[in-house]
């Protein structure tokens, strides 16, 4: 092969677990379309806008993130389905620890980071089948591209007038980011297929109390606004359960 060929893009369980942290992170942070740099990245993980370049230099020589004009980045459709594949093996794990090992929700997804680069694609592939093939996360992000164009976009909860019933639909990604807001939402079970009923809204005190399963709970209109809900009841099959032999 010449010595100026590209290089062939790397499956994510040839990567690094730095590079596979990095992915996931741009593909977080670019989910709605925003234009995103280095040193945001860098932030965002707390290292060097130098280490971040660095890191960014190497994932494009491997094909899987394009530098743009004014040094934004982007995510390959190699680099996507990589991100892709990255985040399903975390949400498996995830499922894993939540369900069957008994985790909470902002431990479990800590301790999922350490295994999702270690994990092999046989045992991806049984625990995708012991699990029932999940389509989302347990906070109900969809697990690759395919199943987000499957399912509905849901609304912001912070958008919810008072006195209106919605589902807990989805906790996105960047509020996952919170492991204090994750403690909180779980503590009042405001997880994905809760039923609520907003009782106060108010934007000069910035902040949403509703009542949920376990009685009422507040919230800054931000976090709010990182909950994804459905107006009334939701299709319950939109909720993935674990098979009860396996589930606690």
């Amino acid at each position: 092969m010449s010595r100026h060929a590209p290089a062939r893009p790397r499956t994510p369980s040839e990567l690094s677990s730095a590079a596979q942290e990095y992915l996931l992170t741009l593909r977080v942070m670019a989910g709605d379309g925003a234009r995103i740099t280095a040193s945001q990245v860098a932030r965002r993980l707390g290292v060097s806008t130098q280490a971040a370049s660095e890191m960014f230099r190497r994932l494009a020589g491997e094909g899987l993130v394009n530098l743009t004009e004014g040094r934004q980045l982007q995510l390959t459709p190699a680099g996507r389905t990589a991100a892709d594949d990255i985040f399903r093996r975390h949400a498996l794990c995830e499922w894993l620890l939540t369900e069957i090992v008994g985790l909470g929700w902002a431990e479990s997804d800590a301790e999922a980071e350490r295994l999702q680069a270690a994990i092999s694609p046989r045992v991806e592939a049984r625990l995708d089948e012991l699990l029932g093939h999940p389509e989302t996360c347990p906070h109900g992000n969809p697990i690759d591209a395919e199943a987000a164009r499957r399912r509905p976009a849901g609304v912001p909860l912070s958008t919810i007038e008072a006195g209106l019933r919605a589902t807990i639909y989805r906790i996105t990604e960047e509020a996952e980011e919170d492991a204090g807001l994750l403690s909180y939402l779980e503590a009042r079970a405001l997880t994905p297929g809760a039923h609520i009923t907003v009782l106060a809204r108010s934007e000069s005190l910035d902040s949403l109390t509703l009542d949920g399963p376990r009685g009422r709970a507040t919230l800054g209109l931000r976090p709010a606004a990182l909950i994804r809900v459905i107006a009334g009841e939701a299709d319950p099959a939109l909720f993935h359960q674990v098979p009860a032999p396996l589930a606690g």
